[in-house]
């Protein structure tokens, strides 16, 4: 059932509204140096990712929540409005100028953009808030002006540690709720969670007890960041980035840690840096490795299929059909081969051109495609040849296959050729060694004549003990 947007937009208005407040009256419990000013402010990441997520349409929701944390602190209405216009600006122009520099809500997929996410989102636009709120309270008579930078700093560190850590979490795991690992990788998620927490523990006290007093032990979350980024993904490394920084405070407010100094608020302050390079250090990591992977996934992609069909090559073709002969062998169980050629497509090529040709090839392929099943391997193998390698297939299946191109060979898309004019109609008539048009541009039926392209169809079924035939059949051209 469909959720009307009328319904859907005030419930989504209301919640960003009461999680903005919640979070905000939560930061503002940290609140040292004034009432109004604390160094670990949340909202920031909430009001970046939900800019980022659902567009400017929810300014309201973000304003209304900042307004109604202002008001049940301190002030005056007059101030209340400065603070919450700043709060919604700062995150209205973070999320313009991360969509425009910084690939929007797709900014942990690649290290430039996380960059460029830290130094647009997390120190430019985080100027604005601290900017108008001090400026408002100095304005109002709460803070006297010779306090105005002290303010500005911790407002401005608290907003940039909520932008660098609060705003990837939901950021990411909104976008990809699911959780897709493996056993290895369950256990592995477990072993550096305990990692995380000991070394926690250890750093910055705890329940247990196990502080190390005041040591410089801050590095030794680094490479527990940068294996979680490296081994489960950026996703989970920015959970436990937040994990951590909640530890983390606590700890250092209990006076635990590498970064307690003579006040808790000068505390807090040098913790949201050290937070804040670990999260950039951390989330560019991650991005790296993802970007490898994309890339060698891609060369993968490159060197098992066709370049122009989309469809497996002959290096990929020969590997399953390897594996299906010991399996075969294995099991007695048949499999069959369909082999497919389209006939005169030089002519086709000398006369019309090669992106007639082309596109003729691609509109085979996606027949091809389209007849095969999930479970078969439609392969592009020569130059105009096509196989179809089909598991737990008999010789009937295999020629119910092999004729379906013939009813599906129009219409189909291509890749790498250039499509243009008018498309004509044509057909691939069912049958052995039959005559077909495939259209070219400009209406013209330009593989209608003696260029037709006819396709020969021959299947070659698998047996046990048959190796030594199939092989030499699959060297047909």
């Amino acid at each position: 059932m469909t959720v009307p947007r009328t319904l859907k937009d005030p419930v989504l208005f209301l919640g960003l509204a009461a999680l903005y407040f919640l979070a905000g009256k939560l930061g503002l419990q940290l609140a040292i140096a004034h009432p109004r000013a604390t160094a670990v402010w949340p909202p920031t990441g909430i009001a970046l990712a939900a800019f980022l997520l659902y567009g400017r349409r929810v300014w309201p929701a973000i304003f209304a929540g900042a307004f109604l944390v202002s008001l049940t602190t301190a002030g005056t209405v007059a101030t209340t409005l400065g603070i919450a216009t700043g709060n919604t600006l700062e995150g209205l122009v973070g999320a313009a100028l991360v969509e425009r520099w910084a690939a929007g809500r797709r900014a942990f997929k690649r290290a430039l953009t996380v960059a460029s996410f830290a130094l647009l989102a997390a120190v430019v636009a985080t100027v604005i808030s601290p900017g108008v709120g001090a400026a408002s309270l100095a304005l109002g008579g709460f803070v006297p002006w010779r306090e105005y930078g002290s303010i500005w700093l911790t407002w401005w560190l608290g907003d940039m540690g909520g932008a660098l850590v609060v705003a990837p979490l939901l950021l990411l795991w909104i976008a990809d709720p699911r959780i897709r690992w493996s056993r290895e990788q369950r256990i592995e998620a477990a072993v550096l969670l305990i990692l995380l927490v000991l070394a926690s523990e250890t750093v910055f006290g705890g329940p247990f007890g196990w502080g190390l007093a005041n040591y410089p032990l801050g590095f030794v979350f680094v490479p527990i960041l940068l294996w979680t980024a490296f081994r489960l993904g950026t996703r989970e490394a920015a959970a436990a980035l937040v994990l951590l920084a909640g530890m983390a405070i606590g700890g250092t407010l209990h006076q635990m840690g590498p970064f307690v100094r003579d006040t808790p608020n000068e505390s807090l302050l040098l913790l949201q840096v050290f937070l804040a390079v670990s999260s950039v250090t951390t989330l560019a990591f991650g991005a790296l490795v993802d970007e490898r992977r994309a890339a060698e996934a891609q060369l993968l992609q490159l060197s098992v299929s066709d370049p122009l069909t989309g469809l497996a090559n002959y290096r990929q073709l020969m590997t399953v059909l390897q594996g299906e002969i010991r399996r075969t062998d294995r099991t007695a169980r048949p499999f069959a081969i369909v082999f497919l050629d389209l006939d005169k497509l030089k002519q086709v090529n000398d006369r019309h051109g090669h992106l007639v040709g082309s596109r003729a090839l691609c509109r085979v392929a996606e027949a091809v495609r389209k007849a095969s099943r999930a479970v078969d391997t439609s392969a592009r193998f020569g130059g105009d040849e096509f196989a179809v390698v089909l598991p737990e297939a008999d010789e009937a299946a295999a020629w119910q296959v092999a004729r379906e191109p013939y009813s599906r060979s129009t219409g189909a898309g291509c890749r790498g050729a250039t499509h243009y004019g008018e498309r004509g109609r044509g057909g691939l008539s069912p049958g052995r060694d039959h005559r077909g048009g495939v259209g070219g541009p400009g209406g013209s039926p330009a593989l209608r004549d003696e260029g037709a392209a006819g396709l020969k169809l021959t299947s070659y079924r698998a047996r046990r003990r048959t190796s030594k035939r199939l092989t030499g059949a699959t060297g047909w051209a």
